[in-house]
């Protein structure tokens, strides 16, 4: 059997995570692999923690249930650290991809990941969000930061899909200015 890779995405309803899950499991479909893409809502009110997830296989994937041992963990709101437990399931090796201003050395110590085994990457990605796009939505930047820090993807095939599902809703200039931002924190994601 192929080996699965599932995501879990934490943020608050109108960041993007839902967005962000499903342009992610269209790009990597997009490079002949399996993908899913779903969302989990509590009360459905913009701002409410809300989670999504991803499952990626080079193989036909026949599981449709509730994501329970993520690899990767990928936080769009920092606050949730405190809210929820973002740890729940992950292996001493996962990965966590935290928008916030602190260092990953910061957010280790308030994850309490003292065994040095999981990998923690950091971003503003709020800032990149509003400097690009000039709104605090940072799911697009934290998809440049994920496949810098996973390798999921190429950028280059990450931004090809991406520009192609965006401009199905979006003007032309705000898909350029999401672009910029996936790039930007494709750059700027620190380890």
């Amino acid at each position: 059997m192929a080996k699965l890779l599932e995501i879990r995405w934490h943020g608050r309803a109108g960041q993007g995570a839902k967005t962000a899950a499903l342009v992610l499991a269209e790009a990597v479909i997009s490079t002949g692999r399996h993908a899913q893409a779903f969302p989990e809502y509590g009360p459905e009110r913009m701002g409410a923690p809300m989670q999504a997830f991803n499952r990626i296989s080079d193989e036909s994937i026949t599981i449709h249930s509730h994501v329970e041992r993520p690899k990767i963990v990928v936080v769009l709101d920092p606050t949730l650290m405190s809210a929820v437990d973002v740890k729940a399931g992950v292996p001493d090796d996962g990965i966590y991809l935290v928008n916030t201003p602190l260092s990953a050395v910061e957010i280790r110590k308030k994850l309490k990941l003292e065994n040095g085994k999981a990998k923690v990457y950091t971003l503003d990605a709020t800032e990149i969000s509003i400097d690009t796009i000039g709104r605090p939505i940072p799911n697009t930047p934290m998809m440049g930061a994920l496949v810098a820090a996973t390798g999921l993807l190429t950028l280059d095939e990450l931004i090809a899909d991406t520009r192609v599902k965006l401009a199905k809703k979006l003007r032309p200039e705000i898909v350029d200015k999401n672009i910029e931002a996936i790039r930007r924190a494709y750059q700027e994601v620190a380890q």
